[in-house]
């Protein structure tokens, strides 16, 4: 990546989503992949807590959200690449249930 410190992780090439290493602001953001040694740089529309998700991707509402390569979520709005993933617009993949 450079000898900067990043910003945020992804797990996979590939994943929609990302996990901020440190509490970032809004702006360009940049950050690398745990497989690979590609690296990323992103304009945060959002703050993002340390910890939380930011999109890498644009995820259309109702699809997948992919991190570890796997679906995690889906998303209950649009996402737009640089946005704050969290609560307020994904639903866990964890506890869905399909309705017979």
């Amino acid at each position: 990546m450079s000898d900067r410190t990043p910003d945020f992780l992804a797990h996979r090439a590939g994943d929609a989503v990302a996990v901020a290493v440190r509490d970032l602001e809004v702006g360009p953001a940049q950050g690398g992949f745990l497989d690979t040694s590609d690296t990323e740089k992103v304009d945060l529309a959002h703050a993002v807590p340390l910890g939380h998700k930011l999109a890498l991707k644009d995820i259309p509402q109702g699809h997948a959200v992919i991190e570890y390569g796997l679906p995690i979520a889906t998303a209950t709005a649009d996402i737009h690449r640089g946005d704050y993933v969290h609560i307020h617009n994904v639903r866990s993949s964890r506890w869905q249930t399909s309705v017979a």
